[in-house]
C-alpha cells in the first residue's frame, strides 16, 4: 500500500511518481523533524546542545549500545572545573573498564534511563570502582534540570512579553519571569508581608495606602 502512487486533488496525473511512503516520509516526517530541530536550536545554545550530544551515549537502553568513550571524554572536558589533571589521565581507562563490567552484569539489564543507571551503580557499588564515570552521570542528571529550567524560561517569555509589553525594561521583565516560573512559591507568601516590604523600599515608584492589613 505504501508503494502505491499518491493522487493529489481530483485529477490523476500520468507523470505522478510520488508514493504514499515518499509523501509521509518527506512531506510529513521530515517537515516535523525540521521544525523540532529549529525549535531546539532556538531554545538551547550551542554549548547546551554539545553537552546533550556528548552525554546522550549514556542511554542505558539495549545494553548501552550507544556508549561512546570519545564523546564522554569530550563531555568531561566541557566540565573541566569538575575534573583534575590526574582525573583526565584516568577517565578513559575507567570508561573502558566500566562498559565491560556493566555489560556483563545482569543487574544493569533492567536500567531504562540514566537515573536508574546511577541508582544501580550505587546498589552494586560500581561507583566506587569507577568514580569518574559516576561523576559524569551526576553531571548528566544535573544537566537535565538546567535544560528544563531554560525551557520553562522560554515558555514564560512567550506568555509575559506580548506585543503590548514589547517595551518592557529588562529588570522588570526578569522580575516578572521569576514570579511566573516560581508562582507556586509566591502563592504561599502572605500579601501583607509583600506590602510591608514594598512600602519599606526607598526607591518605590508609588505609595501604598497607609493602612496595611495586620
Amino acid at each position: 500500500m505504501m508503494d502505491e502512487i499518491l493522487v493529489r486533488g481530483r485529477a490523476k496525473h500520468r507523470n505522478e511518481t510520488t508514493t504514499f511512503l515518499h509523501h509521509y516520509r518527506v512531506a510529513i516526517f521530515f517537515a516535523v523533524f525540521d521544525k523540532i530541530y529549529v525549535e531546539m536550536n532556538n531554545r538551547f545554545g550551542e554549548s547546551t546542545i554539545e553537552k546533550l550530544t556528548c552525554f546522550s551515549c549514556l542511554d542505558s537502553k539495549n545494553n548501552l549500545s550507544r556508549f561512546d568513550i570519545d564523546s564522554l571524554v569530550r563531555g568531561a572536558q566541557i566540565y573541566d572545573a569538575d575534573f583534575s589533571t590526574s582525573d583526565f589521565a584516568q577517565i578513559r581507562q575507567q570508561l573502558q573498564t566500566y562498559i565491560l563490567q556493566v555489560r556483563r552484569h545482569a543487574a544493569f539489564s533492567t536500567c531504562t534511563d540514566i537515573a536508574s543507571l546511577a541508582s544501580k551503580m550505587v546498589e552494586t557499588e560500581k561507583y566506587k570502582v569507577s568514580p569518574l564515570v559516576y561523576r559524569l552521570i551526576e553531571l548528566v542528571l544535573i544537566l537535565s534540570v538546567s535544560t528544563t529550567s531554560v525551557e520553562r524560561a522560554f515558555s514564560a517569555m512567550k506568555i509575559i512579553k506580548t506585543n503590548l509589553r514589547n517595551k518592557m525594561a529588562d529588570e522588570w521583565f526578569n522580575h516578572l519571569i521569576v514570579c511566573y516560573i516560581e508562582r507556586e512559591i509566591f502563592k504561599e507568601l502572605d500579601d501583607s508581608t509583600i506590602l510591608r516590604r514594598f512600602q519599606g523600599m526607598k526607591t518605590r515608584k508609588m505609595n501604598l495606602p497607609r493602612s496595611l492589613p495586620s
